[in-house]
């Protein structure tokens, strides 16, 4: 396992939707200062040489906070700028696939929203999940929604972290307590605030109580 449970409490995933002049650069710095502990690059829309570019400034940013930093879904810009991982959904490259790609010291990161998906995606060799989406989403339409008793029967078949994700806010963290998680995966609830520094601190405290009701 190329993760450790303690990089889940504070998950953040990239978007440029609340840029507001700002660069998306500017945007992460302030929430690593907010302490986040993990940190996807999330790009629908960008061409490959901007995003490249990008990843790799993010990528040194990361290594400066000593965050864990992978890219979603594309492997072959993972693998050019020598990022931390990749985290994959259920629609994309399978694990095993991934790691034949990446290697044995990369962090792969799967989607699953069912036990079997779970089993399937630690079995194929990944170092953690990301569950969901646990509310309601407004930043990816297409989720469909995961119960927290599915979300607890995960956490207790697995080995590996889970991280739950969507619709995740400062005001329905604790509703998760109890049900196994390691941590939270958000977008708008530190992008999209006034003040990200601030916001990403305040997870981060709302989440490790929930992971400390855990009792892990």
């Amino acid at each position: 396992m190329n993760c450790r449970k303690e990089d889940m409490v504070l998950y953040a995933i990239t978007d440029r939707h609340w840029l507001n002049g700002e660069s998306l650069y500017q945007q992460v710095e302030k929430a690593l200062q907010g302490g986040v502990t993990f940190l996807q690059l999330r790009e629908k829309n960008l061409d490959k040489e901007l995003f490249m570019k990008e990843a790799r400034e993010i990528k040194e940013l990361c290594r400066k906070y000593k965050v864990p930093f992978i890219i979603n879904d594309n492997v072959e810009i993972a693998k050019a700028i020598d990022a931390d991982g990749v985290h994959v959904g259920q629609s994309d490259m399978e694990a095993g696939d991934v790691r034949k790609r990446l290697g044995a010291d990369k962090i792969i990161g799967v989607s699953a929203k069912t036990v079997e998906q779970a089993l399937l995606a630690e079995k194929h060799g990944a170092d953690y999940l990301g569950v969901g989406a646990v509310f309601s989403t407004s930043t990816k339409t297409d989720a469909t929604g995961v119960s927290h008793e599915t979300l607890r029967d995960i956490c207790q078949a697995i080995k590996i972290p889970v991280v739950a994700i969507g619709g995740i806010t400062k005001d329905n963290v604790n509703e998760l307590s109890g049900y196994g998680a390691d941590g939270i995966a958000v977008i708008s609830a530190i992008f999209a605030q006034e003040n990200i520094t601030e916001a990403a601190k305040d997870l981060k405290q709302r989440s490790m109580q929930m992971v400390s009701s855990n009792g892990k």
